[in-house]
């Protein structure tokens, strides 16, 4: 399998009941520990760490430390593409999409504002955990769609970032 983070191509190969997950030169070793409610508890070379994974048909988001990855099956059927919410079709806009429904517990941000690859747009509340919502590259936040204590559902576009 392979996907894309943010321009980063990881390739996962099967080896018994692990995975080798090779990024450009470094390889790890992934385990999944327990998979359970949309709860992945994984190994990646000896550290423990919780993903939480929700989908919708082919389309699957996966959380980390507080980041959300979106995880497109291809058409081949064998290779994925991942990429923090935006738009693949748009080289200069993207749009930042809630993993899942939940309500926006902050607004770091406002429109016309400069921001860094990484910097927290805004954080949202679902399911008992916080979701930040990260640039996921360097920009300036277009249009801001949502305000603190709002209600949103999964899909709903938060946020539109354009190349600065």
């Amino acid at each position: 399998m392979r996907a894309a983070f943010d321009q980063n191509v990881i390739d996962l190969t099967p080896n018994g009941k692990e995975y080798t997950a090779t990024v450009g030169d470094r390889t790890a070793l992934v385990e999944i520990i327990r998979s359970e409610n949309g709860t992945l508890d994984l190994r990646i070379d000896g550290k423990h760490i919780t993903a939480y994974v929700s989908s919708d048909g082919s389309k699957r988001w996966v959380t980390v430390n507080g980041q959300t990855f979106l995880l497109n099956k291809s058409s081949s059927g064998s290779s994925y593409s991942k990429g923090k919410h935006g738009s693949a079709g748009h080289d200069h806009v993207s749009e930042l999409a809630a993993p899942m429904p939940g309500q926006v517990r902050s607004v770091n941000v406002k429109e016309g504002e400069t921001v860094t690859k990484g910097q927290t747009l805004l954080a949202l509340e679902a399911m008992k955990m916080e979701i930040r919502i990260q640039a996921p590259r360097d920009g300036k936040v277009k249009i801001l769609l949502v305000k603190q204590g709002q209600t949103v559902e999964r899909e709903q576009v938060l946020i539109e970032l354009e190349k600065s």
